[in-house]
């Protein structure tokens, strides 16, 4: 049986991972009815596909596209359409292949995408990772938002390990921790598992991970929910704070900035400033600063202009 929603927020969302077999979910189409590895090559070769619509990954490292882009022929003169022959060398040499942004490229993708991040209130995207058989695009890392992982074919192993940096914000990829990352990633994991198709897989940001397709291809697809913090409501509050005139004010003439004695004074002053100002800030001005930072990374329903002209 699924985890119930409410159980769900109260002990994963942001907190751990959380595994679903597929006999828990009871999905019978198993998410081939949002993709599947004939979409994967629809895309690959009738579709015109650009990038950065696909990435490609090999070792741990990511390929230029101009390995496997160039032009579209006649009617189409652009130098960056994906050349499928190019595409079937590298995924034949073991290159994983990333369709990225398939919310915005696959319907069945546009709408379940769209539906979820209602459902969570949150921004979704969507990208699919096609892996050869006994290969791993990517090395041990993690991901600066949360993260839903659908198994749709083949099978896939899965090596989880507890954060380096618990919770991080998007300006703090795990490059930046990338000895603590290969370090951790030494140890014993929290979750090793083998997902099936019907498979899902909930981590939240920061979680390290690294997947491994096993004796077939593997194809799943990655739902990344970029979730507010808390951080953000410092950043909106920070920015109506330009409207106090005491925390416009400018420092000193003559301050030495790198001075902590001169610094500690001005520093006193600002922050009991801040302070004052917190104390009678309006939750609906916060409200509105959220709602502009918010609304704009979600797409609305599709319009179909020429239908909306018609009417």
């Amino acid at each position: 049986m699924a985890v119930p929603p409410a159980r769900f927020a109260a002990d994963y969302w942001g907190r751990a991972p959380l595994l679903s077999r597929a006999e828990q979910l009871a999905d019978p189409a198993r998410f081939t009815d949002l993709f599947r590895p004939a979409d994967a090559d629809e895309l690959l070769s009738r579709r015109g596909l650009r990038t950065p619509f696909l990435r490609v990954a090999m070792d741990g490292q990511v390929i230029p596209a101009a390995r496997y882009t160039g032009g579209g022929g006649a009617g189409a003169e652009i130098g960056d359409q994906v050349l499928d022959e190019r595409v079937l060398a590298l995924y034949a040499d073991g290159a994983t292949l990333v369709l990225q942004g398939l919310h915005r490229l696959w319907p069945p993708l546009i709408d379940f995408a769209r539906d979820l991040g209602t459902d969570l209130g949150q921004p979704v995207q969507v990208n699919a990772y096609l892996t050869p058989a006994g290969n791993q695009g990517f090395s041990t890392h993690y991901d600066t938002h949360d993260v839903f992982v659908l198994q749709v074919d083949g099978h896939k192993r899965w090596r989880i390990h507890e954060p380096v940096l618990p919770d991080p914000l998007e300006r703090q990829p795990w490059g930046g921790y990338a000895d603590e990352v290969a370090a951790a990633a030494t140890g014993p994991p929290v979750l090793d598992v083998v997902l099936s198709p019907g498979d899902a897989l909930y981590l939240p940001r920061g979680w390290l991970h690294s997947a491994a397709a096993q004796e077939s291809s593997s194809l799943h697809l990655t739902l990344g929910v970029r979730a507010l913090t808390r951080y953000a409501l410092v950043e909106a509050l920070l920015g109506l704070a330009a409207a106090d005139p005491r925390l416009r004010a400018g420092l000193p003439l003559g301050l030495d900035v790198a001075d902590p004695g001169q610094i500690g004074p001005e520093l006193a002053e600002t922050v009991a400033a801040l302070q004052d100002w917190l104390a009678g800030v309006d939750p609906g001005a916060v409200a509105a600063r959220l709602r502009d930072r918010a609304w704009p990374a979600s797409r609305p329903a599709p319009l179909r202009p020429l239908a909306q002209a018609e009417a």
